[in-house]
């Protein structure tokens, strides 16, 4: 045993010398013979034996050795790799030719609790059969595997298994080795020296500590800016409201319309007193501030440009409108009055409309309800079905598992019982390989000697060029030249110059370039300043339109909401009744079905929530109903908002 010990080592630490990534198995297995040549030829021949198995076979022994590290192994050291590789080798590819009893002196030789626990790995017919067929299936062929080594590892099993019941019986027979009687050593306590006792520490004066100042009231009071930016608002608003109302009370006769028939107001022929021109605070900065949150709009040039233009073209057509009702024109009071009806007639007809839309969504709700009690019922009887089938599946299930274990049953004894013998393939195959590896060694070696050669020739050309380059680069050189910055080259062109009469020309060209852009700046500047002039002029013009605008569309929009009060709440038509009557029905039909079907009808609505829900419904109404209005209004966008800042 000692003897199969000593070569089990050596093919260890060859083993562990190979690096796959560096070293070819040819060369690699022709240096170690190299360096067994002290040994004898039956020694050198198993040793080399064992270790060109393990090399051909690497990928294999590699599958079963990670295996066992990830699953069985995870205590075992990282050192013991090798020899898990070479009694992996010996159990798959050499047991039928070493014989049951060789293996067991090879086996006895090494560690006995680690070669029982790889053994025991190696062999488990569940190991075999699953994973470790597959794996070695992805490397060679399926039946080959099968045929070669998986059932030759099931035909030894029991005896390997007798094997490792034995070798781990001995392990347990062994006596503990006996304890040395030592003296046991007894503990003294350590001579410290007493502390000394605390002085009593003296009490520190607790420090004044200044009196705070109060937090000053600014803090809890809004910004002086804020406040004088709203007295301004105020002040602007009440401006505007007592210039828009001198106006309307001095504003000329000749256009206040009035009908066909009726006669000439008396005193029309006196010349109307001029309003008063209204003054209006300038602001420095193309700035306003919203109502709702102070935050300032800053306008922008084509802003202010684009309102002045369309406040200029109001002004034109409304003294177009003065002219014409000079020259005679008649008013469209009758045409207004019959719009303003028709109007209403249209707000009514759009109010039962709204009416009938809510009634509709209120069906849709009713029916929406009777369709999720359909849905849930349906949902019950699927859900009943469906565990009548899981219950089915299931015991199918058991059955074709009960199936299952009794063909693996059949399948492991067929196992067991077939016996095949492939020694004659597996020598005549090693001699195959063994052949080939010399034939491919001769090859690398006349390979090498080849390039060997070349690069000797490559290496005295190489020595050639660097010699000629060297003379080359001693050899006299002229390295300055002369030139003359006022001799002109006299190629023949036209336009010759001198590079000194150049210079002096690019130089007059870039003063003529500066003088150039400095006129142009100037013009530039002056340019602004007059479009900045034109702008602020738009800008007056524009806060002045606005406010008068602003006032007048607010005193439009009091009339007319307080014509819609006026006008009262929609009247009933067919639609909004017939929709009403099938709501009952539906909400009836719905109460019926959760009371007989045992369906959880959806939670009632608290009055409170309720109110809250119509008053909701109510405020969505009138501000759909403020933004119509306020669309039918034209051209009061912008003049609204500045009114009502």
């Amino acid at each position: 045993m000692a003897y199969y010990g000593k070569c089990i080592e050596t093919v260890m630490k060859h083993l562990d010398r190979f690096q796959p990534k560096k070293d070819s198995p040819e060369q690699f297995l022709e240096a170690v013979a190299n360096s067994l040549q002290t040994l004898s030829p039956q020694k050198q021949a198993f040793i080399m034996e064992i270790l060109s198995g393990c090399l051909e076979y690497r990928k294999l022994l590699t599958i079963v050795v990670d295996a066992f590290y990830v699953r069985d192994g995870r205590l075992c050291p990282r050192a013991d790799y090798s020899l898990f590789e070479v009694i992996c080798y010996l159990a798959t590819f050499q047991l039928e030719e070493l014989g049951f009893q060789l293996f067991c002196d090879v086996v006895r030789s090494q560690p006995v609790h680690k070669v029982c626990k790889f053994l025991g790995f190696l062999f488990s017919p569940l190991n075999l059969g699953s994973w470790i067929k597959d794996e070695w299936s992805l490397v060679y062929e399926t039946s080959h595997v099968k045929e070669n080594w998986i059932d030759p590892l099931m035909r030894w099993q029991p005896e390997v298994q007798e094997l490792i019941d034995q070798l781990q019986g001995e392990l347990t027979s062994q006596p503990s080795p006996p304890k040395s009687k030592a003296k046991v050593t007894e503990p003294k306590e350590f001579s410290l020296t007493t502390p000394r006792p605390r002085a009593i520490p003296v009490p520190e004066l607790v420090p004044k500590v200044a009196k705070t100042r109060p937090v000053p009231r600014s803090t809890y009071q809004p910004p002086k800016e804020q406040r004088l930016l709203e007295m301004t608002k105020r002040y602007n608003r009440w401006k505007a409201e007592e210039l828009l109302l001198r106006a309307n009370i001095e504003e000329l006769r000749c256009a206040m319309p009035r009908s066909r028939g009726e006669p000439p107001l008396q005193g029309s022929e006196k010349k109307p007193r001029p309003p008063l021109p209204p003054r209006i605070l300038k602001t420095q900065k193309l700035t306003f501030y919203t109502p709702n949150d102070n935050a300032p709009v800053k306008l922008n040039t084509a802003a202010i440009l684009r309102e002045g233009a369309l406040y200029q073209r109001q002004v034109e057509n409304e003294l177009q409108r003065v002219d014409r009702l000079v020259g005679g024109a008649g008013d469209f009071s009758e045409f207004l009055e019959w719009q303003r009806r028709m109007q209403a007639k249209d707000r009514v007809a759009q109010l039962a409309a709204g009416e009938v839309r809510r009634l509709r969504g209120k069906l849709s709700h009713e029916e929406a309800a009777l369709a999720r009690q359909q849905v849930a019922q349906e949902k019950r009887r699927m859900a009943e079905l469906k565990k009548e089938e899981t219950a089915e599946l299931m015991q199918r299930c058991a059955e074709r598992r009960l199936q299952e274990e009794k063909s693996m049953k059949e399948l492991v004894e067929q196992v067991i019982e077939t016996q095949k013998n492939v020694k004659v393939a597996q020598t005549e195959l090693r001699k195959g390989r063994r052949r080939i590896a010399q034939e491919v060694t001769e090859e690398n070696r006349e390979l090498l000697q080849r390039s060997t050669e070349a690069a000797k020739e490559e290496q005295k050309r190489r020595c050639d060029l660097v010699s000629q380059l060297r003379a080359l680069e001693f050899r006299p050189t002229r390295r300055g030249k002369l030139v003359d910055l006022t001799q002109i080259p006299g190629h023949g062109l036209e336009g010759e110059m001198s590079v000194v009469e150049l210079r002096e020309r690019l130089a007059l060209l870039k003063e003529t370039r500066r003088r150039q852009e400095e006129e142009r700046r100037d013009q530039i500047i002056q340019g602004k300043r007059a479009k900045s002039q034109e702008l602020r002029d738009t800008l007056e013009q524009v806060v002045l339109c606005r406010a008068a605008m602003g006032r007048s569309a607010a005193l439009r929009w009091e009339e007319k909401k307080a014509r819609w009060a006026a006008a009262g709440a929609p009247s009933q038509d067919e639609r909004v009744l017939e929709l009403q009557r099938r709501i009952q029905e539906k909400a009836a039909e719905r109460r019926a079905r959760a009371a007989s079907g045992h369906v959880p009808a959806p939670r009632a609505m608290r009055p409170k929530q309720r109110a809250q829900l119509e008053a909701q419904r109510r405020l969505e109404l009138e501000r759909s109903r403020e933004r119509w209005l306020r669309a039918q209004q034209p051209g009061c966008g912008p003049a609204r908002r500045l009114g009502a800042a």
